[in-house]
């Protein structure tokens, strides 16, 4: 819980953060409620729009790969931070990402009761590694904890609240509402199968970085780079354990891939022009 009001003045991704992270009263949620109308439903119909229907989940997989691939081509921002930041640059884009890294997957727990028995325990299994097994020192949030010490960054949550782009609040609020709000588990499938397998590619950039800078605290990204492929397998079993359960629509599981790819990728394109531009 965050111990903060928002202000008038905030903007409307930054309130959304801090109320999903208030005491869920009914009038937080109608708050809550009435940003998401205005921000996530049109987002979600433009893609539901522009989105062929898929045949099935072999098809989903297809176009996950593919997705992936082009990826993995990499990005001028990616290319920069890993070849060109110096350490204040990198120390920005870490501060960018801090209300995620100190918060990571605890708002996928709601999730977990949406979802048929077999599913859970795959989806646990992903969670289990994220709080380090029980192991406080190997949590992934601790992991960030000490790179921002080393970085001489703050260590409180509330001390990166006017220091995060709306652009990163986007990609931070839209788990909330894929977990808690969204009519269909499928898209939270989608959104979170996306992620586990893109980010051992994705942090690759951070974790040249820190080699390079001679920053010896990188280990939030290296263990990703480990781990995140068993995930990535996890998360297929989900979905196939959802399927095997409920039935599956494969269309949204492709729109939550897409929409997690579309925001998590806007928010490191900004967090890196903007570490350009303070430099």
């Amino acid at each position: 819980m965050l111990n903060v009001t928002p202000k008038p003045t905030d903007s409307p991704h930054k309130r959304l953060f801090i109320l999903n992270r208030t005491l869920q009263t009914s009038t937080v949620l109608a708050r809550i409620e009435e940003t998401e109308a205005a921000w996530i439903d049109p987002l979600v119909t433009g893609l539901a729009q522009r989105t062929a229907p898929l045949a099935d989940r072999a098809e989903w997989k297809l176009r996950l790969d593919g997705l992936l691939a082009l990826e993995r081509g990499g990005s001028p921002a990616g290319d920069y931070l890993a070849e060109k930041a110096t350490r204040e640059q990198f120390a920005h884009v870490v501060r960018e990402f801090a209300l995620d890294g100190l918060t990571e997957a605890q708002n996928f727990f709601p999730a977990v009761p949406r979802l048929p028995m077999r599913a859970q325990m795959a989806v646990m299994r992903v969670l289990i590694d994220e709080f380090g097994c029980g192991n406080l020192q190997q949590t992934h949030s601790q992991l960030y904890l000490d790179l921002l010490a080393e970085l001489g960054l703050p260590q409180e949550l509330e001390s990166f609240l006017d220091t995060t782009g709306d652009e990163t609040y986007a990609f931070l609020n839209v788990f909330y509402w894929l977990t808690l709000r969204a009519t269909h588990v499928e898209y939270f499938l989608g959104a979170l199968a996306y992620l586990e397998a893109s980010i051992p590619d994705a942090f690759t950039v951070q974790a040249r970085a820190c080699a390079r800078l001679g920053l010896t605290r990188g280990k939030y990204y290296t263990e990703h780079l480990h781990i995140d492929t068993f995930h990535m397998r996890e998360m297929q079993t989900a979905i196939k354990e959802y399927e095997a359960s409920c039935g599956l629509d494969a269309t949204k599981l492709w729109i939550g891939a897409q929409l997690l790819s579309r925001l998590i990728g806007g928010a490191f394109d900004a967090a890196v022009e903007r570490a350009r531009e303070a430099a």
